[in-house]
Protein backbone atom coordinates (compact mmCIF):
# COMPACT_ATOMS: atom_id res chain seq x y z
CA UNK A 1 0.00 0.00 0.00
CA UNK A 2 1.75 3.01 -1.57
CA UNK A 3 1.53 6.58 0.67
CA UNK A 4 -1.00 9.45 -1.17
CA UNK A 5 1.61 12.24 -0.26
CA UNK A 6 -0.84 15.37 -1.87
CA UNK A 7 -4.14 13.87 -0.55
CA UNK A 8 -2.86 12.91 2.91
CA UNK A 9 -1.54 16.53 3.10
CA UNK A 10 -4.53 17.92 1.92
CA UNK A 11 -6.57 16.06 4.70
CA UNK A 12 -4.34 17.05 7.30
CA UNK A 13 -4.22 20.48 6.67
CA UNK A 14 -8.09 20.82 6.22
CA UNK A 15 -8.63 18.91 9.37
CA UNK A 16 -6.76 21.34 11.23
CA UNK A 17 -8.75 24.24 9.82
CA UNK A 18 -12.24 22.61 10.80
CA UNK A 19 -11.26 22.02 14.56
CA UNK A 20 -11.67 25.31 16.74
CA UNK A 21 -9.02 25.68 19.46
CA UNK A 22 -11.90 25.23 22.35
CA UNK A 23 -12.13 22.10 21.06
CA UNK A 24 -9.07 20.62 22.14
CA UNK A 25 -8.67 22.86 24.92
CA UNK A 26 -6.64 25.98 23.40
CA UNK A 27 -7.43 29.38 24.11
CA UNK A 28 -9.05 31.02 20.57
CA UNK A 29 -6.65 33.79 21.06
CA UNK A 30 -7.19 37.78 19.40
CA UNK A 31 -4.52 37.19 16.32
CA UNK A 32 -5.73 33.91 14.97
CA UNK A 33 -5.62 34.65 11.07
CA UNK A 34 -6.05 31.54 9.44
CA UNK A 35 -9.05 29.24 10.27
CA UNK A 36 -8.73 26.17 12.72
CA UNK A 37 -5.43 25.42 14.37
CA UNK A 38 -1.90 26.07 13.91
CA UNK A 39 0.49 23.87 12.58
CA UNK A 40 2.36 23.80 15.84
CA UNK A 41 -0.48 23.61 18.01
CA UNK A 42 -1.41 20.14 16.21
CA UNK A 43 2.34 19.17 16.48
CA UNK A 44 2.36 19.78 20.33
CA UNK A 45 -0.77 17.78 20.93
CA UNK A 46 0.18 15.49 19.14
CA UNK A 47 4.08 14.71 20.59
CA UNK A 48 6.03 15.56 17.21
CA UNK A 49 7.78 17.56 15.80
CA UNK A 50 6.61 21.35 14.38
CA UNK A 51 9.06 20.36 11.46
CA UNK A 52 7.86 17.25 10.96
CA UNK A 53 3.98 18.16 11.01
CA UNK A 54 4.76 20.49 8.47
CA UNK A 55 6.71 18.82 6.42
CA UNK A 56 3.80 16.50 6.12
CA UNK A 57 1.15 19.42 5.41
CA UNK A 58 3.56 20.32 2.55
CA UNK A 59 3.36 16.91 1.18
CA UNK A 60 7.60 16.23 1.51
CA UNK A 61 7.74 13.55 4.46
CA UNK A 62 8.23 9.93 4.75
CA UNK A 63 6.14 8.04 5.58
CA UNK A 64 4.60 8.16 9.00
CA UNK A 65 4.22 5.44 11.61
CA UNK A 66 1.55 3.99 12.34
CA UNK A 67 1.56 5.08 16.33
CA UNK A 68 2.55 8.72 15.30
CA UNK A 69 -1.21 8.54 12.89
CA UNK A 70 -2.85 7.46 15.81
CA UNK A 71 -1.51 10.56 17.90
CA UNK A 72 -2.28 12.58 14.82
CA UNK A 73 -5.89 11.41 14.54
CA UNK A 74 -6.72 11.77 18.36
CA UNK A 75 -5.08 15.34 18.46
CA UNK A 76 -7.37 16.26 15.31
CA UNK A 77 -10.46 14.49 17.39
CA UNK A 78 -10.88 12.47 14.13
CA UNK A 79 -14.28 9.91 13.98
CA UNK A 80 -13.19 6.35 12.91
CA UNK A 81 -14.18 6.31 9.23
CA UNK A 82 -11.73 10.07 8.52
CA UNK A 83 -9.04 8.01 11.23
CA UNK A 84 -9.40 4.97 8.79
CA UNK A 85 -8.92 7.15 5.99
CA UNK A 86 -5.79 8.54 7.27
CA UNK A 87 -4.04 5.86 7.80
CA UNK A 88 -5.34 4.51 4.76
CA UNK A 89 -3.50 7.98 2.95
CA UNK A 90 -0.29 7.64 4.73
CA UNK A 91 -0.15 3.94 3.31
CA UNK A 92 -1.33 1.69 6.21
CA UNK A 93 -3.89 -0.91 6.77
CA UNK A 94 -6.26 0.76 9.67
CA UNK A 95 -6.23 -0.51 12.87
CA UNK A 96 -9.31 -3.33 13.68
CA UNK A 97 -12.30 -1.32 15.17
CA UNK A 98 -14.29 -1.94 18.41
CA UNK A 99 -14.93 -6.08 18.55
CA UNK A 100 -18.58 -6.47 18.98
CA UNK A 101 -18.07 -10.46 20.72
CA UNK A 102 -21.04 -12.17 21.28
CA UNK A 103 -23.37 -9.23 20.54
CA UNK A 104 -25.16 -9.17 17.46
CA UNK A 105 -26.74 -6.07 16.14
CA UNK A 106 -30.80 -6.60 15.44
CA UNK A 107 -30.01 -5.83 11.86
CA UNK A 108 -28.21 -8.73 11.44
CA UNK A 109 -30.81 -11.22 13.06
CA UNK A 110 -33.39 -9.61 11.61
CA UNK A 111 -31.59 -10.37 7.81
CA UNK A 112 -30.96 -14.05 9.22
CA UNK A 113 -35.09 -14.46 10.03
CA UNK A 114 -35.58 -13.11 6.13
CA UNK A 115 -34.04 -15.85 4.77
CA UNK A 116 -36.26 -18.27 4.58
CA UNK A 117 -35.15 -20.16 1.50
CA UNK A 118 -31.28 -20.77 1.88
CA UNK A 119 -29.73 -21.63 5.52
CA UNK A 120 -27.21 -18.53 6.85
CA UNK A 121 -25.27 -18.33 9.88
CA UNK A 122 -23.45 -15.70 12.02
CA UNK A 123 -20.11 -16.14 13.15
CA UNK A 124 -17.82 -14.21 15.11
CA UNK A 125 -14.17 -14.03 13.42
CA UNK A 126 -12.56 -16.51 16.24
CA UNK A 127 -15.03 -19.26 15.16
CA UNK A 128 -17.92 -18.65 17.36
CA UNK A 129 -21.41 -19.72 15.71
CA UNK A 130 -23.36 -16.34 17.24
CA UNK A 131 -26.77 -17.04 15.10
CA UNK A 132 -28.11 -19.09 12.49
CA UNK A 133 -31.73 -19.78 10.96
CA UNK A 134 -33.70 -22.42 11.34
CA UNK A 135 -32.98 -24.18 7.41
CA UNK A 136 -29.09 -23.79 8.88
CA UNK A 137 -30.44 -25.38 12.25
CA UNK A 138 -31.82 -28.46 10.48
CA UNK A 139 -28.40 -28.89 7.85
CA UNK A 140 -25.99 -28.07 10.83
CA UNK A 141 -27.88 -28.15 14.19
CA UNK A 142 -26.83 -31.91 14.58
CA UNK A 143 -22.84 -30.90 14.95
CA UNK A 144 -22.91 -27.57 15.57
CA UNK A 145 -25.30 -25.19 17.76
CA UNK A 146 -25.21 -21.59 19.43
CA UNK A 147 -25.58 -23.00 22.96
CA UNK A 148 -22.86 -23.62 25.31
CA UNK A 149 -19.09 -23.53 25.23
CA UNK A 150 -18.72 -25.85 22.42
CA UNK A 151 -20.03 -24.10 19.96
CA UNK A 152 -16.87 -22.98 18.42
CA UNK A 153 -16.32 -24.25 15.18
CA UNK A 154 -12.78 -24.32 15.16
CA UNK A 155 -12.18 -26.07 18.46
CA UNK A 156 -15.31 -28.76 17.60
CA UNK A 157 -13.53 -29.30 14.59
CA UNK A 158 -9.96 -30.45 16.02
CA UNK A 159 -11.32 -31.63 19.32
CA UNK A 160 -14.67 -33.48 18.15
CA UNK A 161 -14.42 -36.65 15.38
CA UNK A 162 -18.10 -36.41 15.34
CA UNK A 163 -18.15 -32.93 14.08
CA UNK A 164 -16.17 -34.31 11.45
CA UNK A 165 -18.67 -36.85 9.84
CA UNK A 166 -20.61 -34.45 8.69
CA UNK A 167 -18.11 -33.88 5.40
CA UNK A 168 -16.22 -36.00 3.02
CA UNK A 169 -12.85 -37.65 4.80
CA UNK A 170 -10.82 -36.57 1.76
CA UNK A 171 -12.23 -32.63 2.50
CA UNK A 172 -10.69 -33.13 5.83
CA UNK A 173 -7.47 -31.52 5.72
CA UNK A 174 -8.74 -29.09 2.83
CA UNK A 175 -11.26 -27.81 5.79
CA UNK A 176 -8.81 -27.96 8.92
CA UNK A 177 -6.76 -25.64 6.54
CA UNK A 178 -9.22 -23.56 5.88
CA UNK A 179 -10.20 -22.76 9.44
CA UNK A 180 -6.03 -22.39 10.77
CA UNK A 181 -5.71 -19.67 8.03
CA UNK A 182 -8.75 -17.84 8.96
CA UNK A 183 -7.71 -18.09 13.05
CA UNK A 184 -4.64 -16.77 12.23
CA UNK A 185 -5.93 -14.03 10.13
CA UNK A 186 -8.05 -12.65 12.86
CA UNK A 187 -5.34 -13.56 15.28
CA UNK A 188 -2.89 -10.94 13.86
CA UNK A 189 -6.20 -8.37 13.14
CA UNK A 190 -7.31 -8.46 16.54
CA UNK A 191 -3.42 -7.88 17.78
CA UNK A 192 -3.29 -10.87 19.47
CA UNK A 193 -5.49 -9.88 22.45
CA UNK A 194 -6.36 -12.11 25.32
CA UNK A 195 -9.67 -14.33 23.80
CA UNK A 196 -7.57 -15.15 20.77
CA UNK A 197 -4.34 -15.74 22.38
CA UNK A 198 -6.71 -18.17 24.90
CA UNK A 199 -8.18 -19.90 22.10
CA UNK A 200 -4.64 -20.72 19.99
CA UNK A 201 -3.42 -21.56 23.29
CA UNK A 202 -6.18 -23.98 24.14
CA UNK A 203 -5.81 -25.76 20.65
CA UNK A 204 -2.08 -25.86 20.42
CA UNK A 205 -2.78 -28.42 23.98
CA UNK A 206 -5.85 -30.26 22.26
CA UNK A 207 -4.83 -30.66 18.97
CA UNK A 208 -1.20 -32.17 17.13
CA UNK A 209 -3.05 -31.53 14.24
CA UNK A 210 -3.53 -27.96 14.85
CA UNK A 211 -0.10 -27.68 15.58
CA UNK A 212 1.31 -28.46 12.89
CA UNK A 213 -1.20 -26.95 10.59
CA UNK A 214 -0.70 -24.03 12.31
CA UNK A 215 3.03 -23.94 11.24
CA UNK A 216 2.56 -23.54 7.83
CA UNK A 217 1.52 -19.77 8.75
CA UNK A 218 -1.33 -19.91 6.12
CA UNK A 219 -3.27 -16.94 5.79
CA UNK A 220 -6.72 -16.70 4.04
CA UNK A 221 -9.81 -14.82 5.49
CA UNK A 222 -12.94 -17.05 4.12
CA UNK A 223 -14.73 -15.24 1.79
CA UNK A 224 -16.51 -17.91 -0.90
CA UNK A 225 -16.00 -21.33 -1.77
CA UNK A 226 -17.65 -24.85 -2.24
CA UNK A 227 -18.19 -27.23 0.63
CA UNK A 228 -20.47 -30.60 0.55
CA UNK A 229 -22.47 -31.55 3.71
CA UNK A 230 -23.15 -35.47 4.61
CA UNK A 231 -26.93 -35.27 5.97
CA UNK A 232 -28.10 -37.87 7.85
CA UNK A 233 -31.95 -37.71 6.69
CA UNK A 234 -31.09 -36.40 2.81
CA UNK A 235 -27.46 -37.16 2.45
CA UNK A 236 -24.70 -35.37 0.34
CA UNK A 237 -25.72 -31.37 -0.24
CA UNK A 238 -23.31 -29.14 -2.22
CA UNK A 239 -23.24 -25.90 -0.99
CA UNK A 240 -21.63 -22.38 -2.50
CA UNK A 241 -21.02 -20.60 0.39
CA UNK A 242 -20.46 -16.75 0.47
CA UNK A 243 -19.81 -14.90 3.82
CA UNK A 244 -20.95 -10.76 4.47
CA UNK A 245 -18.50 -8.89 6.65
CA UNK A 246 -19.47 -6.62 9.35
CA UNK A 247 -17.66 -3.13 9.06
CA UNK A 248 -15.41 -4.22 11.32
CA UNK A 249 -14.71 -8.02 10.36
CA UNK A 250 -15.22 -8.99 13.31
CA UNK A 251 -18.69 -11.00 12.36
CA UNK A 252 -19.26 -12.94 8.81
CA UNK A 253 -22.87 -14.04 7.88
CA UNK A 254 -22.52 -17.04 5.71
CA UNK A 255 -24.92 -17.63 3.40
CA UNK A 256 -24.96 -21.15 1.62
CA UNK A 257 -26.84 -21.50 -1.92
CA UNK A 258 -27.36 -24.70 -4.05
CA UNK A 259 -25.53 -24.63 -6.98
CA UNK A 260 -27.82 -23.95 -9.90
CA UNK A 261 -29.64 -26.55 -11.31
CA UNK A 262 -28.19 -29.41 -9.03
CA UNK A 263 -29.42 -32.02 -6.92
CA UNK A 264 -28.61 -30.13 -3.66
CA UNK A 265 -31.99 -28.07 -4.38
CA UNK A 266 -34.21 -30.41 -4.37
CA UNK A 267 -32.04 -31.98 -0.87
CA UNK A 268 -32.48 -28.48 0.23
CA UNK A 269 -36.00 -28.40 -0.05
CA UNK A 270 -36.87 -31.72 1.78
CA UNK A 271 -34.48 -30.16 4.58
CA UNK A 272 -36.76 -27.39 4.94
CA UNK A 273 -39.93 -30.21 5.27
CA UNK A 274 -37.60 -32.11 7.53
CA UNK A 275 -36.40 -29.30 9.95
CA UNK A 276 -34.16 -28.59 12.91
CA UNK A 277 -35.70 -31.42 15.38
CA UNK A 278 -35.13 -34.32 12.79
CA UNK A 279 -31.89 -33.41 12.54
CA UNK A 280 -31.41 -33.10 15.98
CA UNK A 281 -32.83 -36.76 16.48
CA UNK A 282 -31.02 -38.30 14.24
CA UNK A 283 -27.30 -38.26 16.12
CA UNK A 284 -28.94 -38.60 20.01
Amino acid sequence: MEMDRPELADFLRRSRERLRPQEVGLPAGPRRRTPGLRREEVSQLAGMSADYYMRLEQARSPQPSAQLLGALARALRLTLDERDHLYLLAGHRPPAGPFAGEYVRPSLLYLLDRLHETPAQIIGDLGDLLAQNALAEALFGCVCTVEGADRNIVWRWFTDPFVRSAYPEDEHEHYGRLHVAGLRAAVARRGNDAAASALVERLHGASDEFTRLWERHEVAVHRTSRMKVLHPEVGAIEFDTEALLTPAEDQRVFVFTPPPGSGSIEALELLRVIGPETAHRSHV
